[in-house]
């Protein structure tokens, strides 16, 4: 009997778990830039609420949420703690929330034409790398 309760117990904490809400992406970007809304939308398609914070200054932005030059996209975006830069899939920034990897966040450098917003999303086409803490190498997360 005690082992059902400990085992219902249990699965009512996972379902608690993965029923919990989505935690709020803030991303900075241009006002004029298109893809950005785009990526903006894909986000919000994918479950989660998106606050738009407009500016000019993107430069400043990736420096303070220490974003490296090699590293940067066209917008950047806050999210459970993490940073995410550039249009990185929804379903990467769900894994990495899920699995809270000892990273700053995620990052898709440039802005490869097959990534949401930018045009069609080819599935396992696009490679995922880490944002490194101070000190260390950015590697590749995921392939999404």
């Amino acid at each position: 009997m005690r082992k059902l309760i400990t085992g219902l117990l249990a699965a009512v904490a996972l379902q608690s778990a993965l029923a919990a809400p989505l935690p709020e992406v803030t991303v900075y970007k241009d006002p004029d830039c298109g893809c950005c809304t785009e990526w903006v939308k894909h986000m919000q398609e994918s479950g989660f609420q998106v606050k738009q914070v407009n500016t000019r200054a993107m430069d400043v932005e990736r420096q303070r949420f220490g974003v490296p030059p090699h590293l940067a996209s066209c917008h950047t975006a806050k999210v459970g703690g993490y940073t995410v830069e550039g249009h990185v899939p929804a379903s990467a920034v769900k894994k990495m929330l899920a699995e809270k990897p000892s990273v700053r966040g995620l990052t898709i450098p440039g802005m490869p034409a097959n990534a949401p917003g930018m045009g069609p999303h080819i599935v396992g086409a696009l490679k995922v790398y880490t944002l490194p803490k101070a000190g260390e190498s950015s590697r590749l997360y995921s392939v999404e």
